[in-house]
């Protein structure tokens, strides 16, 4: 059974003005029921899908893979406001999980290994064989071994790292366009972890314009349109049908640039 039933709007008719409230999809959105443990949010860029995942994210308080707890964050502000509006139906609450947007691993990698310096650093202040840098060693130690050094990997290297760490058995794993720094072949995988956790208990909701993403076995595909949210089989969404077309051939699409 996936944490995650159902989000709707509470009282559409009384939502402010302004954004996000004056989007298409906030505006016309009924109840959107999960019904696979894999939904993928397509459509153009200002649809609405990262606005939306950012509201699922903080409406669920979930921990973000970011420099910033998404309480904190201040480029989440209307994200914030929409979830004052958004009302989540659980099947079972969600305790693990996390919200991840691409942009903001730069500042969760840089976070990461300047907590492990410092921790070193510190350590150095206590002498061997002091319960208190036993402490310190066995802190920074545990973050070197969850997630290595990330300095040391390439962005899409240590973006995968972190994804094989963080996704932990059932849990509600929020990921806006996690195809950014992911190769092809790192999508694929992607994919396998996905569907190793989803045979644990995990659900995931994923915003992307990826087809390789859309391709999950089983995944319910909402996308995102002027007129509202609409299920669309993987084969008929337009990301997939021009993105086929084009490998096709290219020269039809180049030739008149």
């Amino acid at each position: 059974m996936i944490p995650l039933r159902s989000i709707h709007i509470r009282n559409p008719d009384a939502l402010p003005e302004g954004f996000p409230f004056d989007l298409p999809i906030i505006r016309t959105m009924e109840e959107v029921y999960f019904t696979a443990p894999v939904t993928l949010l397509v459509g153009e860029n200002g649809s609405g899908k990262s606005t939306l995942l950012e509201a699922i994210g903080s409406s669920a308080s979930l921990p973000t893979i970011g420099s910033v707890a998404i309480d904190r964050d201040e480029t989440l502000a209307t994200a914030h406001e929409l979830a004052r509006h958004l009302v989540l139906t659980w099947n079972k609450r969600a305790h693990r999980g996390f919200y991840l947007r691409s942009e903001d691993f730069f500042g969760f990698a840089l976070g990461t290994n300047r907590t492990i310096q410092e921790l070193g650093e510190l350590a150095e202040t206590f002498e061997p064989g002091t319960d208190a840098r036993a402490t310190i060693d066995g802190q920074r130690d545990a973050l070197v071994r969850q997630y290595g050094d990330l300095d040391a990997q390439s962005h899409g290297e240590s973006f995968f790292h972190v994804f094989a760490r963080r996704i932990n058995g059932d849990g509600l794993y929020l990921m806006d366009e996690p195809e950014v720094a992911l190769s092809p072949q790192r999508q694929i995988a992607l994919i396998a972890l996905v569907m190793d956790a989803v045979n644990q208990g995990a659900q995931f909701i994923i915003a992307t314009h990826a087809p390789i993403l859309m391709a999950i076995p089983g995944a319910q595909i909402l996308v995102l349109t002027e007129s509202g949210i609409v299920p669309t089989p993987w084969d008929q969404v337009e990301h997939v049908q021009l993105t086929r077309d084009f490998l096709a051939d290219p020269d039809i699409f180049l030739r008149y640039l």
